[in-house]
């Protein structure tokens, strides 16, 4: 839930600083760089105290979680920079797009045994559909050709 609040500030935050700042009038552009904010933050979590809870979440399936769980966070970091890139910006937020549906099994199995991240409990499935629904339709905004 704490992507997604980031997220919605940091591009309202932004695109109300359009007046100052001309670049970010434009709201793909204040879109592209909350989306960045957003996937940093995110990545962060990926080597931190955050880390061993994030492991949990792999299915084991996927075997090697500690490998799923750095590359995870190193494409975070790639898709936060690309996305800041007006000509890889589109294939940035395809690959992030992908990323999330490719990961949406580890939220899954969160949700299912009530895991937790940082002490707090990962949402609820059907919240955790809406954030990635969410997050999919950013992506596809920041990136659209116009």
């Amino acid at each position: 839930m704490i992507p997604l609040i980031v997220l919605a500030l940091v591009f309202f935050a932004l695109w109300l600083t359009g007046p100052g700042i001309p670049y970010f009038s434009d709201w793909q552009h204040a879109l592209r760089a909350a989306l960045g904010v957003m996937f940093l933050l995110t990545a962060s979590a990926h080597w931190g105290k955050r880390r061993p809870d994030l492991m949990r979440m792999v299915p084991a399936v996927f075997g090697n979680s500690g490998m799923w769980v750095t590359l995870t966070g190193i494409a975070e970091i790639l898709v936060a920079i690309g996305l800041q890139v007006p000509r890889a910006a589109l294939v940035a937020a395809t690959s992030a797009a992908v990323m999330l549906i490719c990961v949406f099994p580890a939220n899954m199995k969160a949700a299912r045994e009530r895991l937790t991240i940082g002490g707090r409990p990962v949402p609820a499935l059907g919240t955790r559909l809406a954030i990635q629904i969410v997050f999919l339709a950013a992506l596809a905004a920041a990136a659209w050709p116009r």
